[in-house]
């Protein structure tokens, strides 16, 4: 027999908790009264769940437990029918008669919510596929628009919806690539969705000065320092540079007499740009090239004079040099304690010597693409670079510069590019959430893309420009996608749904990239979890985004760590995978991964403690 006592307070410990859900959905009853009437139900279900992470749950869920009764651990997607159905059971129990307690009209059953998330997913991400209900989200490379193949093998192994990032490339490569999905869905497949990303106001490093003109190739050597594959560097005639060759270390221009001359066996001997003297053996031709093997390590500069020697006589056949060769991207080297100043004004990145930079206090110079931003920070406020590979604290502020100190490289050096992410965790932006280059590109995603995702959003505000911006293109009815990738835009997250919500279709994906580097890499597991936990309370699918099956995609291997995150994220309605060379093999097994993880999961189960997102 139970303890009547105990019984009595679990039972009045959930009374309290209905009251509050009922009593936040009062205080909630304007911003619930806007939501579109598909979410309306699945909004006040939101609300109640902030009002039980408002407390520390985890007595309460002990007390349970120990009842044999339901730990309120799955209570995400109906909140209110949980609670009443652990009270019926605990009313029983004390003779407490059923018809005294007190009932909420319209709320949601268990079988209601389960429904309306499906129902919802399916509206945003298309019809699940059968031994799965996670869909696959797939980002396109710009060289896919002129390869249709690509993009059938993709579709072919699984892929669901394709991704268009509208940070990159422009108009002409996003038609092409939307006219190749259009005829690349598998006969008796559903067509595959597209979703459009907004790039938004996204802080990158701008331009830098270009680089030297050189190349550099090295043998292959095992851990004793012995070649074990030699270099293979490719002569190319300068008239035809765009010419394919096989896969080389280095591509040389030489003059098409020069080309033309070199045949299969021949020996030529190249002076690098260090006066180095290198033999070069020509393996085998092509049409208007010709492909050498090298077994020593060599930098190349324009002007470099390459010899072609006469086998029968051992003298020189023919005389020739290097043409021009592509600049190197321009780059910044970067230890702890070194100072870098990010500059308003479109300065080129400067490149520096490091050791005579530091001898004589010469600072690094770069740009950001967003000079509105220098009217925010602080001193004191960190700032990071290319993904938290480089982390500093700011240490002075003028109207159009920042004087950053280094405290954190990945390595003992690390060196800073053009277009590398910058990330201000500490500071408070208001900034448009929709830039003037967004609204352009609007016009192209509402008429050609399938659902619209808002990128860098920090407020509820930035929902509502995205939304004005639809209905004035005529597209209300456009499915959103809220992208959280900034501290803020987390720490905002339900205010955010609740005016998303007045979309009729509306997600959110997880951007765990820049929001790793925002919220600190140590708390990205639980604020990927808490985000989980505030959609399913809301009836939103949300899309687990950013390096899944990363390795696989672009080297053909994936690593165990990746394996187990993809599992993980079959509690989300959809996963999201980057491009790569291997992006149709990273399909296939995430496939298999889903379909064997349907058969053991559905969602998650945890303990609940209070959530600092839920005061907001």
């Amino acid at each position: 027999m139970f303890d009547s006592a105990a019984l009595q307070t679990v039972f009045d410990s959930l009374n309290q908790l209905r009251d509050a859900a009922l009593g936040l959905e009062r205080e909630f009853a304007v911003e619930l009264g806007q939501v579109h009437p598909r979410h309306r139900r699945g909004a006040a279900n939101l609300v109640h769940y902030l009002a039980l992470r408002r407390q520390d749950l985890r007595p309460l869920q002990a007390q349970l437990v120990r009842l044999g009764l339901s730990s309120l651990g799955r209570c995400e997607p109906h909140v209110l029918a949980t609670l009443d159905a652990v009270r019926g059971w605990i009313a029983t129990a004390l003779g407490v008669p059923q018809e005294t307690l007190p009932s909420a009209h319209g709320a949601l059953s268990m079988t209601d919510a389960t429904v309306s998330a499906a129902e919802h997913a399916e509206a945003l991400l298309g019809p699940k596929q059968p031994g799965r209900d996670v869909r696959v989200l797939v980002t396109m490379a710009a060289e896919m628009a002129a390869d249709p193949a690509a993009i059938g093998r993709l579709t072919s192994s699984g892929m669901d919806l394709a991704r268009i990032n509208c940070a990159h490339d422009g108009p002409a490569t996003w038609a092409a690539l939307c006219a190749r999905l259009a005829v690349a869905t598998p006969s008796g497949a559903p067509r595959c969705r597209i979703l459009m990303d907004l790039a938004g106001p996204k802080l990158r490093t701008g331009h830098f000065a270009p680089g030297p003109c050189v190349v550099k190739w090295r043998p292959e050597r095992d851990e004793l320092g012995r070649e074990t594959k030699p270099a293979v560097v490719a002569l190319v005639a300068e008239a035809v540079r765009d010419v394919t060759t096989p896969s080389a270390d280095a591509v040389l221009p030489v003059t098409d007499e020069f080309v033309a001359a070199v045949q299969p066996g021949a020996v030529l001997v190249l002076h690098d740009a260090r006066g180095r003297q290198r033999q070069l053996v020509c393996t085998a031709r092509g049409d208007g090239y010709a492909l050498c093997s090298c077994e020593r390590t060599a930098y190349v500069t324009p002007g470099c004079s390459l010899v072609l020697l006469d086998g029968s006589r051992g003298g020189e056949l023919l005389t020739g040099e290097v043409g021009e060769l592509p600049a190197r991207p321009g780059e910044v080297e970067l230890a702890v304690d070194d100072r870098l100043d990010l500059c308003a004004d479109a300065v080129p990145g400067r490149m520096l010597d490091p050791d005579v930079a530091r001898a004589h206090g010469v600072v690094a110079e770069v740009s950001c693409t967003l000079p509105e931003v220098f009217g925010f920070v602080r001193v004191g406020e960190r700032v990071f670079f290319d993904d938290g590979r480089i982390g500093g604290v700011i240490e002075a502020t003028t109207p159009t510069r920042m004087r950053v100190c280094i405290t954190h490289t990945a390595g003992s050096v690390a060196h800073l590019r053009a277009d590398k992410g910058i990330n201000f965790p500490d500071t408070r932006f208001e900034l448009p959430g929709l830039t003037i280059q967004d609204r352009r590109d609007l016009k192209f995603v509402v008429a050609h893309a399938d659902a619209v995702a808002l990128s860098f959003l920090d407020q509820p505000e930035d929902v509502d420009d995205l939304q004005r911006a639809l209905a004035e293109a005529g597209r209300a009815d456009m499915p959103i996608v809220l992208k959280i990738e900034t501290k803020q835009g987390f720490n905002r997250l339900a205010r955010v749904l609740l005016t998303a919500l007045r979309s009729p279709v509306v997600g959110v994906m997880i951007a765990r990239g820049d929001l790793a580097v925002e919220c600190g890499f140590e708390r990205m597991a639980e604020v990927q979890e808490e985000i989980l936990w505030l959609c399913e309370a809301a009836h939103v699918p949300a899309i687990w985004a950013t390096q899944v099956l990363d390795s696989l995609a672009r080297t053909g291997m994936p690593t165990r760590a990746e394996i187990t995150d993809a599992a993980m994220a079959e509690r989300a309605e959809c996963v999201m995978l980057n491009k790569g060379p291997y992006a149709a093999e990273a399909v296939r097994m995430l496939r298999g991964i889903l379909q064997r993880m349907n058969e053991h999961q559905s969602k998650k189960r945890a303990l609940m403690r209070e959530l600092h997102v839920a005061q907001g």
